[in-house]
């Protein structure tokens, strides 16, 4: 199989194609640094800057009132999402942990977005399962525990609005996902890119951006 035009990303030419997109504003630029300072250890949780400027690019184009996010960290990419939504929209955001989402309430106030993110502290599952059975969700947005992929995924699909997205994160994962011995996270994002590419009521691409990042339409 060839892989057509493809480039290898050399730091070089990743330093080219960021001088290239749109650049973050303070309160993002601010965020981004003030996690990598603070959790030095965790700072590769955080959504790489491109996604942050992907999704709100996604969020703009389909026009999304009603996001969900399943994995917050400390805000950056529900910070972009939101500054990229009408300002009556919603972003319902889940995540397990007081202390890292902090930081991403006080940016949510900084840019004036607040009001448009409502954070949920809890398993994310329950979140999902809680929210109505029917389609009502424009875009979602994955980038949690890799072993529950599979669950967080077939509690979205239903209730993705026609023409919804799903945005998933993590997809390669290393590039472990080649490796036919694979466990643990690593064989757990294999199933769910299996999953995808079988569940015929989504369409999907797989893109290597970042980490891999697959965009899945609802049909």
């Amino acid at each position: 199989m060839s892989k057509g035009n493809s480039l290898k990303i050399t730091d070089e030419l990743y330093a080219y194609v960021m001088a290239h997109n749109s650049p973050l504003d303070a309160v993002q630029r601010e965020l981004v640094e003030t996690t990598q300072t603070r959790f030095p250890e965790y700072a590769g949780m955080q959504s790489a800057e491109e996604e942050g400027t992907l999704l709100a690019f996604l969020v703009r184009l389909t026009g999304a009132r009603h996001i969900v996010e399943v994995g917050t960290f400390t805000g950056f990419s529900a910070l972009s999402m939101a500054q990229a939504m009408p300002a009556d929209g919603r972003l319902i955001a889940c995540d397990i942990s007081e202390e890292w989402t902090a930081y991403g309430r006080e940016a949510w106030e900084k840019a004036g977005v607040g009001d448009r993110v409502e954070l949920r502290i809890g398993p994310a599952l329950d979140t999902l399962r809680a929210m109505p059975a029917e389609p009502h969700i424009d875009f979602a947005y994955i980038d949690a525990d890799k072993v529950n992929y599979v669950p967080y995924w077939e509690e979205l699909v239903p209730r993705m609005s026609r023409g919804g997205v799903i945005a998933t994160d993590n997809v390669l994962y290393g590039g472990q996902v080649v490796d036919p011995d694979a466990t643990g996270s690593a064989a757990a994002i294999k199933e769910f890119n299996d999953r995808v590419t079988a569940d015929e009521r989504m369409e999907s691409v797989m893109l290597p951006v970042a980490d891999g990042l697959t965009l899945s339409r609802k049909r």
